[in-house]
């Protein structure tokens, strides 16, 4: 999420924004988030850790913050910072929220799912390989994962704070309770090259290998109900249950010896998006199949999982497509990933843990399971270690844009295209046969990439938050945050000095995008059209201007209020949430859709308040764009007549501040067979050619 007008909206209300990430927070801050029988203790490090005491005043555990443990970025590019505390096991005693600006809970879904999301983690512990998601098939098939519910509609919040909980806590679980020093992660060093073969990796350990035979199993089994709940391992009790292989392929030379070369791209270009993740190939040969059949793919694997240092190493299927080499072992296989900020480091010896499941029993089955474990470590030779020095994140805008980086490219493309589309050649590109099926086309794109998908719905909160923030002598480094939504509003501003608001009124505006669309559907269906009289419309575009003067007044006389003032515009019930919230903000937002099958944009034309913004903003424009004639409106009154948004005056002057760009008068003017003043002169060669 990542939208900027709900990211801004937070920083609007907070009355203030940074672009470097806060100093910890002091004892007095830390101490209400510490709850009885418990006591806070002292500071034991600079990173935000302090020790818990018991009533007796013993050490009892630590809390702290994530932001200053693991700042992983959230959707708008921000950490989002949560107070954890957990006991000497491990156990979670409490995980409360502190800050966020992740935009579906600012504006969308309001924060109580999120702090309810929270409340799950109490009497787990980092020991349990905890995940975000629901259960594979009924019950969860005898999984060990432990699996938290998630937020609908806000899965990337949620998992971004779950990463965040389990990095930071994992981190102090190995200082603090186990004594293990967590230094910089290492990472595949691409400048190591070394020519392996599958042979190669076997013989040096880099592969590594679990057998398991069917009387191994039983015997895991024996004296419980499911000792003889496998026929097949009863009947061949020297055939293989399990034939693993586990290799870690983040190394590129691994990598090769094992995938092909197409697989070998497709890897690469994974990681050159997931920079963190290290992927591991996971080959069963035998019967057991490395998960259930009731598994998803892209979550985490239900019957395998890792661990390093007695903690788990959260795991998820990377969900790739690929091919081995010949000489690699064949059966299921897989390639899961981990997140190396969470503390794995491929160069020391991790567990990967294979869970054998049986049922008794027809109905309701009782489910059982048991273990079995390979080590497995790559060498340190394949991998280089930052220093601590240098082991620092990105900044939040440097890391938001690189996580948006193919949105990023996609939109910059697509504006390419349209700016000089919509400039040099909008003459052209107006008379096209098909022009009407190309701009829905295009306003369908803006719909579902720039709306829906990228969440680029710019909104009044964004001028209004940058005016308080200027005023405070605030920082807007925080526009950076949602480099996407920076992005359209820079290509809506050149459109104020190409052509006024119309540019993105008119094409890249996702609401106004399904304004359009809804007119069209009125059309379909045979609406009947309710347009007021000119005097009226006139009227009615001035209300624009006084829904924006309340809303700017309501963010000095009323700051507390801004979030439900700015709920005059649907944008966030249509775009962000999909319509996913209480039914008056989904029937207001509905109303103004209904609506638009029979008034042509009306909301856009009477009520936006950004339209106002954009109309105003369109004062820069230094030229007018749209071409007349002299009988333009004396005696022609054609495109006056033909223009939804009643931006012609009767003059023929046009009405930039309420023009939409849509292109209809340019069609019409340069058409000889639509402009009346061509048809005209037309005829008139022709009876003086005739004469």
């Amino acid at each position: 999420m990542r939208a900027l007008r709900s990211l801004l909206l937070g920083g609007l209300l907070a009355l203030s924004a940074t672009s470097t990430q806060a100093a910890p927070l002091s004892r007095d801050a830390v101490e209400p988030f510490v709850v009885p029988p418990y006591a806070l203790g002292e500071e034991v490090n600079d990173k935000g850790v302090w020790s818990l005491l018991n009533s007796g005043g013993a050490v009892a555990g630590y809390v702290f913050e994530t932001a200053e443990m693991a700042p992983l970025p959230g959707f708008s590019g921000a950490p989002i910072n949560m107070m954890v505390m957990v006991d000497l096991d491990g156990r979670f005693i409490d995980v409360k929220l502190i800050s966020h600006n992740e935009p579906i809970f600012v504006s969308g879904l309001g924060e109580a799912p999120f702090r309810a999301f929270l409340e799950q983690y109490r009497g787990h512990a980092i020991t349990e390989p905890l995940v975000v998601g629901t259960p594979y098939g009924a019950g969860g098939g005898g999984s060990d994962l432990v699996f938290l519910d998630g937020v609908t509609k806000a899965t990337a919040s949620v998992r971004i704070a779950h990463e965040s909980i389990l990095a930071a806590t994992l981190q102090v679980a190995k200082e603090k309770l186990q004594g293990v020093s967590s230094g910089p992660p290492a990472f595949p060093n691409p400048d190591h090259a070394e020519d392996l073969t599958w042979d190669d990796l076997v013989e040096r350990g880099l592969a590594g290998h679990l057998t398991v035979t069917n009387a191994e199993v039983n015997a895991a089994f024996a004296g419980t109900v499911w000792a003889h709940d496998d026929a097949e391992a009863d009947a061949d009790p020297d055939g293989l249950f399990l034939d693993l292989w586990v290799v870690d392929i983040g190394a590129p030379s691994i990598a090769r010896a094992v995938l092909t070369d197409d697989a070998v791209k497709d890897l690469e270009r994974f990681l050159k998006v997931s920079t963190s993740d290290e992927p591991i190939l996971v080959i069963d040969t035998a019967r057991h199949g490395l998960v259930s059949p009731d598994f998803v793919r892209n979550t985490a694997p239900d019957r395998i999982a890792a661990e390093q240092d007695g903690l788990p190493v959260a795991l998820r299927d990377a969900d790739l497509l690929f091919q081995t080499r010949p000489e690699v072992p064949t059966g299921t296989a897989m390639i899961v990933r981990t997140d190396r900020r969470l503390g794995f480091d491929p160069t020391r010896d991790w567990i990967m843990k294979v869970q054998a499941v049986r049922e008794h029993g027809m109905f309701q089955p009782e489910i059982g399971s048991a273990h079995f474990t390979l080590t497995h470590r790559t060498d340190a030779r394949f991998y280089s270690r930052a220093s601590a020095e240098t082991a620092t994140p990105l900044a939040p805008w440097r890391e938001a844009i690189r996580n948006r980086q193919g949105d990023l490219i996609l939109l910059s493309v697509f504006l390419l295209v349209l700016l000089p589309l919509l400039g040099f050649g909008q003459s052209r590109f107006a008379g096209l046969r098909a022009f009407t099926p190309v701009r829905l086309g295009i306003l369908a794109f803006v719909t579902g990439f720039v709306g829906w998908w990228g969440q680029g719905q710019l909104s009044i909160v964004t001028p209004l938050a940058v005016l308080r923030t200027a005023l405070d002598r605030g920082s807007l480094a925080y526009l950076l945050y949602d480099p996407f939504s920076l992005l359209v509003w820079g290509a809506a501003i050149l459109g104020f000095v190409l052509w006024g608001r119309g540019l993105f009124c008119g094409w890249l505006c996702p609401f106004g995008a399904l304004q359009e669309f809804a007119h069209h559907l009125g059309r379909l269906l045979r609406l009947p059209r309710i347009e007021p009289t000119a005097a009226w419309d006139a009227r009615l575009k001035r209300m624009k201007y006084v829904v924006l003067a309340a809303l700017v007044a309501t963010v000095f006389l009323a700051p507390d209020r801004v979030d439900k003032a700015v709920e005059v515009e649907p944008f966030k019930t249509a775009i962000t949430t999909f319509f996913l919230r209480d039914w008056y903000y989904v029937a207001y937002a509905a109303l103004w859709l209904i609506l638009g099958t029979m008034t042509f944009k009306g909301f856009c034309r009477y009520v936006c308040p950004l339209g106002a913004v954009m109309a105003i903003g369109g004062l820069l424009r230094g030229r007018d764009w749209i071409a007349r004639r002299a009988e333009c409106g004396t005696p022609c009154q054609l495109c006056r007549v033909r223009c939804n948004y009643g931006s012609i005056k009767r003059s023929g002057r046009i009405d930039y501040s309420e023009c939409f760009q849509c292109l209809d008068c340019v069609k019409i003017h340069d058409d000889p067979k639509q402009c009346v003043p061509l048809v005209l002169a037309a005829k008139r060669g022709e009876r003086m050619a005739a004469e």
